[in-house]
């Protein structure tokens, strides 16, 4: 077996996963967010495989394989090839055509569609598979969590209308929960935001760790739960008083804490108010001054948009950053939800070092629209139940799609239905993130000294420890052992001449459920042990009865 595990903490590595898969030889960096899977973390991957084919093919999906080369013309007929911009790897063949690897694959399971669906006989469908992808991404991160290649799971469905996809996608979610069960995880289905995919609705199937790197929103109180872009909670109760406008002098800079003070205010009676740039067009947006915007939203309201610069914020207005508003301004207002109903708010006066004081939005504002772009944060509100929610951190490890017609219609995926009436296959898509499952089972099941794999997928079901192979008598038992449980079980036997203490740390940093530990103190005894990596129960046995005790505490597992 190559298996060089390593003693020292990886400096690169923060959570619990990534560590302990860099020490266990589960994984090897080649470079940014790019690894080797060694065989130890293969035969993980493998088991996590063998479970996604059963649940797949137990629901009717037919398995193929794509390719990851792709050519940019597939991409340019859906807009794809723009949407995604920097995230897509994308390359020149020697007969100068554009190529990409390949994301994600809706557009090229298109492709069959269309050459070889035509009537309504041919449906329903699902097909799958389980192909390496490729992101570009600017922060690689958490080793496996966020990496620039992948492995993924991604199936994809094709029905006459919605009622059959509102069966294929309930198919894949009663499947998914089976998937993150067998593989000893409780995960957490949440609504998600639809993104560059499209289509009509979408969820998440969530791992609640610290370590993760999305977020999700809990209710306490009624149970709602959604992903962090998806979610739409209120904005947090606060005071507000109306008031007649008035202008102050604040010579002070013009920042929310600078004023706040200044004034002797609470942050949320001021109104920060920020100029964009969109298609060279300014725009103006203004928020709550205890929130701040996120840059996501803004893009998924308006596409491409800029933050104007100090210079064109001069330029625009007449006068600095800290002291601008909306009032009176030629340019179009959108308001986050923050600000609807508030009154008696600050902001800038148009004037350097003044603000006006006792702002009514909805009285001094021609607000074009409100629209929701802040960051959410603690205290804000359900929007079911009005109660405080919290936020958790959160793997994502699997997300399904209702595309609906969006690829098919851009792409002339089209059957006919009994009448001889064209009409366009109705699509969903699905997929789980094959690593992802091998690092949340690590931040689930750890301890201080090393993994503890749940037995569905751990890369060995036993470790045969032979702390003396000088000793012939211990060497014959092992090996006689060995062969004996191999019939029944995944056995990797450490017949390594080193230390017993080194074999130990070795035995529960890799986390292999039972370990069989011979030793020539044991032997003079005739007993054998039996360690339960969980606990770290030890029970003894005789040689003899050695495989009908194993029977026994693997069934309990």
């Amino acid at each position: 077996m190559f298996l060089p595990t390593r003693k020292e903490v990886p400096k690169e590595a923060e959570s619990a996963s990534h560590k302990l898969m860099l020490r266990a030889s589960l994984i090897k960096p080649l470079s940014s967010g790019v690894y080797i899977y060694l065989p130890l973390g293969w035969r993980v991957l493998t088991k996590i495989q063998e479970i996604l084919r059963r649940e797949m093919n137990r629901i009717g999906a037919q398995e193929l394989l794509m390719p990851a080369l792709t050519p940019s013309s597939i991409w340019k007929e859906t807009g794809r090839w723009e949407e995604y911009g920097d995230l897509m790897f994308r390359l020149i063949d020697r007969k100068n055509i554009e190529m990409a690897l390949a994301p994600t694959h809706e557009e090229i399971i298109t492709t069959i569609l269309r050459d070889d669906i035509k009537s309504y006989r041919s449906l329903p469908q699902i097909w799958y598979q389980i192909q390496i992808k490729y992101r570009d991404e600017m922060r690689p991160r958490g080793a496996v969590l966020r990496a620039r290649t992948f492995i993924m799971k991604d199936s994809y469905s094709f029905d006459r209308d919605r009622k059959g996809l509102g069966k294929s996608f309930s198919l894949h979610e009663d499947a998914y929960k089976r998937i993150f069960s067998s593989c000893g995880l409780k995960t957490s289905v949440v609504s998600a935001a639809i993104d560059i995919m499209g289509g009509s609705e979408s969820k998440e199937f969530m791992f609640v760790c610290p370590s993760g790197e999305d977020q999700i929103v809990i209710c306490p109180n009624c149970g709602k739960t959604s992903n962090i872009d998806a979610a739409s909670p209120l904005s947090s109760k606060v005071n507000f008083k109306d008031s007649k406008i008035e202008r102050v002098h604040t010579p002070v800079p013009g920042t929310v804490d600078e004023i706040s003070r200044f004034l002797e205010v609470a942050p949320h009676l001021l109104m920060k108010s920020l100029l964009y740039i969109k298609d060279d067009n300014p725009i103006w947006t203004v928020i709550r001054g205890d929130y701040e915007i996120d840059e996501e939203k803004l893009k998924r309201e308006f596409g491409e948009i800029r933050i104007a610069s100090s210079e064109e914020v001069l330029e625009l207005v007449g006068v600095s950053v800290g002291y601008v508003s909306p009032i009176d301004s030629k340019y179009p207002v959108y308001a986050d939800l923050s600000i609807k109903g508030a009154k008696g708010l600050i902001s800038g006066a148009n004037e350097e070092d003044y603000h006006f004081k006792g702002i009514n939005p909805e009285r001094d504002m021609i607000i074009k629209k409100y629209i929701n772009i802040r960051e959410y944060k603690e205290g804000d509100l359900c929007p079911e139940c009005e109660e405080p929610l919290k936020w958790s951190n959160a793997i994502e490890l699997g997300h399904i799609f209702k595309l609906g017609t969006k690829y098919s219609k851009l792409m002339g995926a089209f059957y006919l239905d009994e009448n001889g009436e064209e009409k366009p296959i109705v699509m969903g898509s699905y997929g789980i993130g094959v690593e992802r499952i091998m690092a949340a089972a690590i931040e689930q099941y750890h301890d201080n000294k090393g993994i503890i794999w749940p037995k569905q997928i751990a890369p060995y079901h036993l470790l045969l420890i032979n702390l003396n192979i000088s000793d012939s008598k211990g060497v014959a038992l092992s090996e006689d052992l060995y062969r004996l449980l191999n019939k029944d079980y995944e056995v990797l036997y450490d017949d390594r001449d080193e230390r017993a203490g080194h074999k130990f740390n070795d035995a529960d940093l890799i986390g292999i459920p039972l370990q069989i530990i011979i030793g020539s103190k044991g032997l003079e005894k005739g007993i054998v042990e039996i360690k339960y990596r969980k606990t770290g129960e030890i029970e003894e046995t005789t040689p003899e009865k050695t495989k009908d005790v194993i029977d026994k505490l693997w069934e309990t597992l």
